[in-house]
């Protein structure tokens, strides 16, 4: 079938591009710099023509309550609207794990948003949500860094491997709507704390997490099951060990 990934050139859509054209697939790896801008609209009814489903893995590079809002809602609402003058029977999202639950968050309000949209509208979907990838430790850590400590919450995380999440939404994305939502999560159920000091020791990284149930995260406080399924997700092989060890895996 013909497929088009919305974010194409990211850390995910990458990785989905490349398992679904290996599965025979014809994928548009759709990105403004291939023409392609869910923010205007240009390009989209080009790049849908003849397409049976669309997978957007999109993110926004701000938490930033405009911004965020911004990069969700009306790319949604294009890309929603040029699927159905195109005739797409399966429209895919990629989000996260716990979205519902952080409603201090202006990034989860968005995504919360975004999911309405998607489930109001008259297309197929399948909404897919993922816990953290491990790819993103540095990062949230490097957030909550003050000098030579990092404030965490000790709260359960489930971390994935983008590897993990590239073959789950790929096989989402080639099968049927689900029109509701799937989880998908890593092997292994860690408190945030934790891992991140493991991440550190692994990465001979001086810095000390220090364990605080007040820390945000992309600016919500965090319970015990915030981010971690409800449900019976599907599980990813790779845990922390496995994904270090990992000739690309970032430090």
């Amino acid at each position: 079938m013909k497929i088009v990934v919305i974010g194409g050139s990211g850390l995910i859509g990458s990785k989905v591009v490349s398992r679904l054209r290996a599965a025979g697939h014809d994928v548009v790896a759709a990105s403004p710099a291939s023409g392609v801008n869910t923010l205007t609209g240009e390009g989209l009814d080009e790049a849908l023509s003849g397409a049976q489903a669309v997978l957007d893995v999109s993110n926004s590079p701000s938490f930033e309550e405009k911004a965020v809002t911004e990069i969700f809602q009306s790319p949604t609402g294009n890309l929603l609207a040029a699927e159905a003058r195109a005739g797409v029977k399966h429209h895919v999202a990629l989000s996260v794990v716990g979205t519902e639950r952080l409603p201090d968050s202006a990034y989860f309000r968005a995504k919360v948003v975004q999911e309405k949209m998607i489930r109001e509208s008259k297309i197929p979907y399948t909404l897919v949500h993922s816990t953290q990838f491990f790819e993103f430790l540095g990062a949230i850590a490097q957030s909550n860094a003050e000098g030579d400590k990092v404030h965490l919450s000790p709260a359960f995380v489930q971390p994935i491997a983008s590897d993990d999440v590239a073959d789950a939404v790929a096989d989402y994305t080639a099968g049927s709507p689900k029109n509701g939502m799937v989880e998908i999560a890593g092997p292994e159920r860690v408190r945030l704390s934790e891992l991140v000091q493991r991440y550190f020791k692994a990465s001979n990284d001086p810095r000390t997490v220090v364990s605080d149930v007040h820390a945000r995260y992309f600016g919500a406080e965090l319970k015990d099951d915030s981010l971690v399924p409800a449900g019976n997700p599907r599980i990813g092989a790779l845990d922390f060990n496995a994904w270090f060890a990992l000739p690309k895996a970032p430090r």
